[in-house]
């Protein structure tokens, strides 16, 4: 089975989360700097057969998109040009980085690595793949 990949699309790095093979479980697996996403993306869909993607959908408290989603717009052009076999499926993203934080906390970890905003990324862009699997599950 193709895994899913979820990507937590920032200004300046991205985190990226996958799923195991049978679709069950997401698991943090990297950020990248914003810029070597493609490349990135290119290797990744081509070695995992990769149908769909999540990417956050990035709102304000006020229930509005942010400035961010112009960017992600565009993003999803050239993706879609790209990988036009690839479904995308968008998903609230609101608090994501909060939860990613405060579930660092409860795991222990290190002030230090709490501090690292690649850490964060990569953790929000897992909670978002969660959210997806659990919601697709309970449409079942």
């Amino acid at each position: 089975m193709p895994r899913i990949l979820s990507i937590d699309y920032g200004t300046k790095r991205c985190g990226i989360a996958e799923t195991d093979d049978l679709q069950i479980i997401a698991s943090a697996l990297k950020t990248i700097p914003r810029k070597e996403l493609f490349p990135f993306l290119d290797k990744y869909i081509k070695a995992y057969q990769v149908r769909d993607v999540v990417i956050g959908q990035p709102f304000k408290e006020t229930g509005e998109l942010n400035d961010l989603e112009e960017d992600i717009k565009k993003f999803l052009h050239v993706f879609h040009q790209r990988y036009p076999k690839v479904e995308v499926h968008r998903l609230n993203e609101a608090f994501t980085s909060k939860m990613a934080l405060e579930s660092m906390i409860a795991a222990g970890s290190k002030k230090k690595d709490r501090r690292k905003k690649e850490n964060i990324d990569k953790i929000a862009a897992t909670i978002i793949l969660q959210d997806f699997l659990e919601n697709r599950r309970n449409q079942r």
